[in-house]
C-alpha cells in the first residue's frame, strides 16, 4: 500500500513538472505586452519579471529563473496555486462584455466531469470546517482580502486575481438540517482559466480556509 502511494505521489508531482514547464513555455513564447493588455498583471521588461495579485498578495513571475515567489517575503507558493498562476498568465485572452453574475462549477465548460471530484475535494472541506459554525469563515477569509457577501447564512467574495471573483456561501447545519456550502464563480472565468485549472482554484481556496481557521 505505502508503495502505491508513494508512486502515486510521485506520479503527481511528475504530472505537475510538465505541466509547470508548459506553462512557463507557453508565457515565454508570448509577447508580454499582449499578456498584460489581457490580465491585471504588470511586467518589467529590465528585470523580466510579471507582477501578480493572488488572493490580496502581490507574487513576482520570473521568466527567466521560471520561478514564482510572494513579494514581501520571498515565500514560494505551493505547488496547486504555482499551477493557477500560472495559467492565468499562459492562458491570456480578451474578455467578452458580460453582465456580473455566478455559476456553479457544472456551469463552467468541461466543469461537469470534474464536479464529484470536487465536490469531495473543495466543497466538502468547506462544509467540514464551516457547515456548523458559518461565522467563522469571515474570520478564516480575512487574511485572503475576503469581502462579505449576500447569501446563505455566510457568504464571502474573493478576488483570486483582481478579475477573478469566487463566492464561499455555507448555509449552516444543526441537528434537524443538513449543513451545506458551495463554492461559485463569475461565468468569465472560463475565458480566465482553463477547466481544471478553475477545479484547482476552487480546492486550493477550501484547503487555504481549512488552514486559516485551524490556527486562527
Amino acid at each position: 500500500m505505502g508503495d502505491k502511494e508513494t508512486k502515486t505521489e510521485t506520479e503527481t508531482e511528475s504530472g505537475y513538472r510538465v505541466v509547470y514547464e508548459k506553462y512557463w513555455q507557453d508565457i515565454k513564447k508570448r509577447d508580454p505586452d499582449e499578456i498584460t493588455a489581457v490580465r491585471a498583471v504588470s511586467y518589467s521588461s529590465d528585470t523580466h519579471q510579471f507582477n501578480v495579485i493572488f488572493f490580496d498578495e502581490e507574487y513576482i513571475a520570473d521568466s527567466v529563473k521560471e520561478t514564482i515567489c510572494r513579494k514581501a517575503d520571498g515565500h514560494v507558493p505551493d505547488v496547486v496555486a504555482t499551477i493557477v498562476i500560472l495559467n492565468y498568465l499562459a492562458f491570456s485572452q480578451p474578455l467578452p462584455e458580460s453582465s456580473p453574475r455566478w455559476v456553479s462549477v457544472k456551469e463552467i465548460p468541461g466543469g461537469m466531469i470534474f464536479y464529484t471530484a470536487f465536490h469531495k475535494t473543495a466543497i466538502s472541506v468547506v462544509i467540514e470546517a464551516f457547515g456548523h459554525q458559518a461565522g467563522r469563515l469571515m474570520t478564516a477569509a480575512r487574511s485572503l482580502g475576503g469581502q462579505a457577501g449576500p447569501f446563505g447564512d455566510t457568504s464571502v467574495v474573493f478576488r483570486a486575481f483582481p478579475e477573478v471573483p469566487l463566492c464561499v456561501i455555507v448555509w449552516e447545519g444543526d441537528d434537524e438540517v443538513k449543513a451545506n456550502a458551495t463554492i461559485l464563480y463569475d461565468p468569465s472565468i472560463e475565458f480566465l482559466l482553463q477547466s481544471a485549472i478553475c477545479i484547482d482554484l476552487g480546492i486550493y481556496l477550501a484547503a487555504q480556509l481549512k488552514r486559516l481557521i485551524q490556527y486562527s
